[in-house]
C-alpha cells in the first residue's frame, strides 16, 4: 500500500465515520482524529463481521463498513457520556 492509496482510504473512512457519527445517538470523542480511528476500526470490525460486500471503494467496502464505524462510535460516544 502506498502513500496515495492510504491517503485515499484514509479520507474514505473519514467520511464514512462522519456519516456514522451523525446517525448515531452518541458523538465521537476526539474530532477528526476519532472520526480516524473510529473509521479504519468499524472498516475492519464491519469486514469481520459482514465480509466484503457492496459497493466498495479503494478497498474499503462501503456498506459494512458504516455499520462497523457506527457499532465503534455508538460503544465509545456511550463509554464516553458515562464518565461525563
Amino acid at each position: 500500500m502506498g502513500v496515495v492509496s492510504f491517503l485515499l482510504t484514509a479520507i474514505i473512512v473519514v467520511i464514512i465515520a462522519a456519516v456514522a457519527d451523525k446517525l448515531s445517538p452518541f458523538s465521537m470523542p476526539g474530532s477528526w482524529a476519532g472520526l480516524i480511528i473510529a473509521g479504519f476500526s468499524g472498516e475492519w470490525i464491519g469486514s469481520v463481521i459482514f465480509g466484503p460486500w457492496g459497493p466498495m471503494v479503494f478497498g474499503v467496502s462501503l456498506i459494512p463498513a458504516l455499520v462497523g464505524a457506527f457499532i465503534v462510535i455508538f460503544i465509545v460516544g456511550l463509554i464516553a457520556d458515562l464518565f461525563k
